[in-house]
């Protein structure tokens, strides 16, 4: 089966799991699908064998399986799957969302940009075209204040104006495509730096809204509620730490309990309290970012205020540097809103994830199965076992690491999230570790324990009990996340070489090209050239060298001879020349009109003759 086939096969059984699954009701997406599916194949209770190749039996079955597992709301592994494939879709670090919201903003006024670069006015009425165009764009790029409120659109054209009069335009068309957009930016931070300055001084910018307050006020809000969030599932989790250890220790308490799906819900709180530990990781750094910025705003507007206090005209190198330095600090701070709305939203929408803890543990139930039994913290935990060490001497190929013989001790990167090695393939619990104790380096990885006894278990035979907790992620999938353990799980489907299409289904064999180079000489050459191994051969040339002392160069003259050299003259060949001496000239003189009067006489015997010349002049003509 080609590799085509074989994606269009595993397509096929995911669209089938959808449509199944929205007949029975249940909208899942194609993501969550994917993700159930590798859960499914990766659980050995499934009996789905890598080396074994996927039949078409076998493909029903793992739809089914698939099926049942995606319609099964009561099951606190589904909740924690939906909860790892919506973060996975839609959380971004700081640095990822601020990039794709510059992106999209620039993506929207990129039509207004165009049109204003591209534009080649040539009359006074397509200027000042332009120029509105200009006040849009420099009011759309600020985001204070709405494009359809006249007053607004008013206070931007006046900023405009005092840093860009209309009878500038001229040399701003005459600009290139790039320096007009550089000078748009610069023109569009210019105006908000003066509206800031504006309203500050209570001369405008009603429009403009008190973000260093707002965000003064979110913030801690939405920090509180992150942290109301993870004291929920501190609780939770430690109760559910508490049973499951109570399970293990008492065979009654383990008939009681074990109905209750007490291992989903933990590694579902657990999962739970990580993404809310990243998101208020998120909310400390923004209320740093706020502080920060609040103390530079305030000295900028000061030293704003102080330069240009009530003077008439002020120097551009004083004044410009420190609107555009209130225009970045402008856009931090609506930087920091979208950063907040986000961390509402991630948090509002993580929440629901976490509701099944309520349905399946209601309070009175979960009081009456804590009757009798020691709910400890982690913090509790840790500091039971502060005093206890791992003695080094007890093992001879073995790494360990503590904190006073190791640079940036808590800067290591810890396998399992941070929790016991040996606990979540032995015990099936998410105990945390304690570094104190000693950080076992093993394969250039580190793995912490709960206590000292287990260090000294684990260390034992290493390989075996990561091998356990591999096992444990198998049945349980949430715990590929929550562990991070993806290096472990790259593929699901079995792969084989099939001989029959119709028979079976394969996952296709992962190909890569690869190419390798030798050099031949690595070192530079060596070669003596003048080497000879041949002894006769040095012979000769030793001979050689012995005749040449005795031989004489002579040259003579002769009288025929002595006069004669060689003789070189050089000629340019003719090159065509063409002289022009005639020149067609003409000139116009005027026709010569002359009249003569009586020449037939007439009454009287005398003739006289009258002579009229009406000739025009030369310079008339």
């Amino acid at each position: 089966m080609s590799c085509d086939q074989t994606e269009g096969v595993i397509k096929k059984i995911i669209r089938e799991i959808g449509q199944e699954c929205a007949a029975q009701g249940q909208t899942v997406s194609e993501t969550l699908v994917a993700f159930m599916v590798k859960a499914v194949g990766l659980d050995p209770r499934n009996d789905f064998n890598v080396d074994r190749i996927l039949t078409k039996k076998d493909a029903q079955n793992l739809i089914q399986l698939c099926v049942t597992r995606l319609l099964d709301t009561t099951n606190p592994s589904l909740s924690t799957i939906k909860m790892q494939v919506y973060f996975d879709m839609n959380y971004a670090n700081r640095a990822e969302l601020l990039s794709e919201q510059h992106r999209v903003l620039e993506g929207r006024l990129a039509p207004v940009v165009r049109e204003i670069t591209d534009s080649h006015p040539r009359v006074q009425e397509e200027m000042e075209n332009v120029y509105r165009k200009i006040v849009s764009y420099v009011l759309l790029s600020s985001g204070l204040g709405s494009p359809t409120d006249i007053e607004v659109v008013r206070e931007v054209t006046a900023a405009l104006q005092s840093v860009f009069p209309q009878t500038e335009m001229i040399t701003f068309i005459s600009l290139n495509k790039k320096n007009k957009e550089q000078q748009l930016k610069k023109l569009a931070m210019l105006v908000t730096g003066i509206r800031l300055y504006n309203k500050e001084c209570q001369k405008g910018g009603s429009s403009i809204d008190d973000l260093p307050a707002i965000l003064n006020e979110a913030i801690p809000s939405a920090t509180r509620t992150v942290d109301e969030g993870l004291s929920t599932c501190h609780t939770l989790a430690y109760q559910y730490t508490a049973l499951l250890e109570s399970m293990q220790e008492d065979q009654h308490r383990y008939t009681q309990l074990s109905s209750f799906k007490l291992k989903e819900a933990l590694f579902n709180v657990r999962q739970y309290e990580a993404f809310l530990c990243i998101l208020l990781s998120d909310a400390i750094t923004s209320a740093q970012e706020v502080e920060k910025m609040n103390v530079q705003f305030t000295a900028t507007m000061e030293q704003l205020k102080n330069t240009v206090q009530n003077k008439v005209s002020v120097d551009t190198k004083e004044v410009f540097p420190l609107f555009l330095a209130l225009s970045n600090l402008w856009s931090g701070f609506q930087d920091e809103m979208l950063l907040l709305s986000f961390l509402r939203n991630m948090t509002n929408s993580l929440q629901q994830f976490s509701e099944i803890q309520s349905q399946l543990f209601p309070e009175e139930v979960l009081t009456s199965l804590l009757e009798g039994v020691t709910v400890k913290s982690d913090e509790e935990r840790i500091r039971e076992t502060m005093g206890t060490r791992v003695n080094v001497s007890d093992f001879q190929n073995q790494e360990w690491l503590f904190p006073e013989t190791t640079a940036n001790f808590d800067q290591l990167l810890i396998q399992y999230h941070g929790f016991c090695a040996h606990a979540i393939g032995v015990k099936g619990l998410t105990l945390p570790g304690n570094p104190a104790i000693g950080i076992l380096k093993h394969k250039e990885r580190c793995y912490v324990f709960s206590s000292k006894e287990a260090a000294y278990i684990f260390a034992q035979d290493p390989d075996k009990f990561i091998q356990l907790n591999i096992e444990k992620a198998k049945e349980h999938a949430e715990l590929i996340q929550l562990l991070e353990l993806h290096h472990q799980f790259e593929y699901l489907a079995p792969y084989a070489q099939a001989r029959n299409a119709d028979e079976y289904l394969m996952k296709p064999t992962t190909k890569c090209d690869s190419s390798t180079q030798t050099d031949t000489h690595i070192l530079p050459p060596t070669i003596v050239t003048s080497y000879e191994w041949n002894e006769w051969e040095l012979r000769r040339k030793a001979i050689k060298l012995a005749n040449l002392r005795r031989k004489l160069t002579h040259a003579m003259q002769t009288d025929r001879s002595h006069m004669r050299r060689e003789n070189s003259t050089q000629v340019y060949l003719p090159k065509d020349v063409s002289t022009q001496t005639k020149r067609d000239n003409s000139s116009n003189v005027p026709r010569p009109q002359i009249f003569l009067e009586g020449l037939r006489g007439g009454s009287s015997p005398t003739t006289h003759m009258v002579k009229v010349d009406l000739t025009r002049a030369i310079d008339e003509t």
